[in-house]
């Protein structure tokens, strides 16, 4: 990046994971390998592994406003106060027009939907039984503006749809915004309210890649021979974003630098991924970085336990990083499934501790190693500890192809 901009950190990290609703608890369930996945009985689909997220609703919300908005705008709020708290940061230390919301969605308003349908045909289809909070709860920048209304922040909140590549996304839109002098602080991250989707799991399935196993915990197996698709989940990471200056100036934490970022679209398929296209996304986020691969540490790969896309990914990163001796890669949505438009922020949440404790997570559930994803120093069943870890490169990619990369560093 230009020595020139403005340098952004993270100061707060705020998360709810299927197997976690703190950072640090988080932490030790990755390093441990614990998932959580379970089993869900979906209306009109059936039986299906899934991700779901228990954390504390009504810590800074009332069960009535919680009922009136949505399931979104709930992991939303919570995410975003803890956030703020572990950044030990008032609200109005910055002013709250100058405070900007930048929120990555996969998909918003489809469990909405789906309710009331379900609802209305308890009544003969009566639209009369369809609830007046219907537009409001399905506008895409619900969940943002959520956050807002309970924060009394004033300054400009907006939601950024880019498929399962949003929560990267919404994380560059963060920077660009304090870059821009436009905000001063910023709450950027992603959402994901999946699970209560019946027709997210029946298109997985129709397109033959909904994972399963007879123990839910097995079923996303990214990289392995015998993987078969996706675990879908739920969950949410909000960051607090800081000039450098400022978060020194207050004595704030400071997890990372966001040293590098790179975003852009396969323009080829609304569904299959292209290597060359993800090769040249880590490619220029490693130029805005001003690093080489081997200056990387950790990557973390988007990789979804589906047979193709695991495929296109080890390609590019065999691209970039050859046989690198320096980087060591691992897979979060082992553990946690696939939180789509969450994914990016809360995998990298899981790795950003390395940065004090020097050990990678590893990626589980790889019994039988597809020939086609062996990649050097890939961490499978343990961590590892080195001798130190400086960087880390984040991967996430989406439908209709579209591709986002983050590299972050130790200040």
């Amino acid at each position: 990046m230009d020595t020139q901009l403005p340098r952004i950190v993270i100061t707060g990290v705020g998360l709810a994971a299927p197997n976690a609703d703190n950072l640090q608890t988080y932490r030790e369930k990755l390093l441990a390998g614990t998932s959580e996945i379970t089993e869900l009985d979906l209306r009109y689909f059936g039986k299906a592994p899934a991700g779901v997220c228990t954390f504390p609703e009504t810590k800074y919300r009332k069960k009535k406003e919680n009922k009136r908005g949505t399931r979104a705008g709930c992991l939303g709020v919570y995410c975003a106060n803890e956030a703020l708290a572990d950044a030990d940061l008032d609200i109005d230390h910055y002013q709250r027009s100058r405070t900007g919301v930048y929120i990555g969605l996969t998909e918003h308003g489809t469990v909405e939907t789906e309710n009331e349908v379900y609802n209305i045909s308890q009544y003969d289809y009566n639209v009369d039984y369809w609830t007046h909070h219907h537009n409001p709860r399905t506008v895409l920048n619900n969940p943002a503006g959520e956050i807002t209304m309970n924060l009394g922040i004033t300054g400009p909140h907006y939601s950024i749809g880019a498929a399962c590549a949003a929560g990267n996304a919404s994380l560059i839109q963060g920077v660009q915004m304090m870059r821009l002098g436009e905000v001063d602080m910023a709450l950027a991250g992603g959402i994901s309210e999946s699970t209560g989707s019946f027709g997210i799991f029946a298109s997985f399935q129709a397109q033959g890649a909904l994972g399963s196993a007879d123990d839910p915990r097995e079923a996303c197996r990214p990289f392995d021979i015998s993987r078969n698709g996706i675990v879908v989940s739920e969950g949410a990471c909000i960051y607090v974003l800081e000039r450098l200056e400022s978060a020194l100036a207050r004595g704030a934490k400071i997890y990372a630098e966001i040293a590098g970022y790179a975003m852009n679209s396969d323009a080829r398929d609304y569904v299959l991924p292209f290597h060359e296209r993800q090769a040249e996304c880590m490619e220029l986020a490693l130029e805005r970085a001003n690093m080489e691969a081997k200056d990387i540490d950790i990557l973390n790969t988007h990789a979804t336990g589906t047979r193709q896309g695991d495929i296109e990914e080890c390609k590019a990163i065999r691209h970039v990083f050859g046989d690198s001796p320096n980087t060591y890669i691992n897979n979060t949505k082992s553990i946690i499934g696939h939180a789509m438009g969450a994914a990016g922020v809360l995998e990298l949440a899981g790795n950003l501790p390395a940065f004090e404790d020097n050990l990678v997570h590893p990626t589980i559930n790889v019994k039988n190693m597809d020939p086609e994803c062996k990649l050097n120093n890939m961490v499978v069943g343990s961590p590892i500890e080195l001798d130190s870890v400086d960087t880390i490169l984040n991967n996430s990619f989406g439908m209709v192809g579209i591709n986002s990369v983050i590299i972050v560093k130790k200040v």
